[in-house]
């Protein structure tokens, strides 16, 4: 026995969403809130939604291209000052268990850390990225007694081993370090940070 297929129901006329407008029409697809193509122009101009959405987009083009433009005027010190930030807060990170490398202050100290380099940047530029070089530091000893060196050395031998410090001490190489190279410290940086803080939150769960 051949059952008679179901008439296909019509969609039912709905008035068009556009104030001034308000026509009676069929939909020609699903979720159609206007009659034509001009209404559907003024609807996209008066709705609130869309005004938002497209100030946003407007908004983020515009960020883009102040990004842009920033990062064409940067200097090659500009990308090393980025750099050396995010190793430094790796740096703290790091050593975020130890106190300070150069007094006795313990990692429970509740003022101000800082990285401090064995050899300064200024002295040994070539070694301003050195992780073996870099340690965490109060800000006493960093800013105001220059890294307290006289402590730093020996705890740094504790730390890393004689071979490694007296390395540093005799390094006197000449490196140039290229705009190229250091976005990729700071890129492969930030991303030992995110790391390195999310082991640090875990544990501390």
């Amino acid at each position: 026995m051949r059952v008679a297929p179901k008439e296909k129901k019509e969609p039912r006329a709905k008035k068009c969403r556009v104030p001034t407008c308000r026509a009676s029409f069929v939909p020609a697809r699903l979720g159609q809130a206007v009659c034509s193509p001009a209404c559907a122009i003024a609807d996209a101009a008066t709705n609130k939604p869309n005004q938002e959405k497209a100030r946003k987009s407007l908004a983020q083009v515009e960020r883009r291209e102040i990004k842009v433009r920033k990062e064409k005027l940067k200097t090659r010190a500009d990308y090393a000052k980025e750099a050396q930030a995010i190793i430094n807060r790796y740096v703290r990170l790091r050593d975020a268990h130890l106190g300070c490398i150069s007094c006795d202050k313990p990692a429970s100290w509740s003022g101000q850390w800082h990285c401090s380099h064995f050899r300064s940047v200024g002295a040994a530029a070539h070694l301003r990225f050195n992780l073996w070089n870099m340690n965490k530091s109060c800000s006493q000893c960093n800013a105001h007694l220059s890294g307290n060196i006289m402590v730093y050395r020996p705890r740094l031998v504790e730390k890393i081993g004689a071979d490694k410090v007296e390395w540093l001490e005799r390094n006197q190489s000449l490196i140039r370090h290229e705009v190229d190279y250091l976005k990729r410290l700071k890129s492969i940086f930030t991303k030992k940070c995110k790391r390195l803080e999310a082991r640090i939150q875990c544990n501390a769960a």
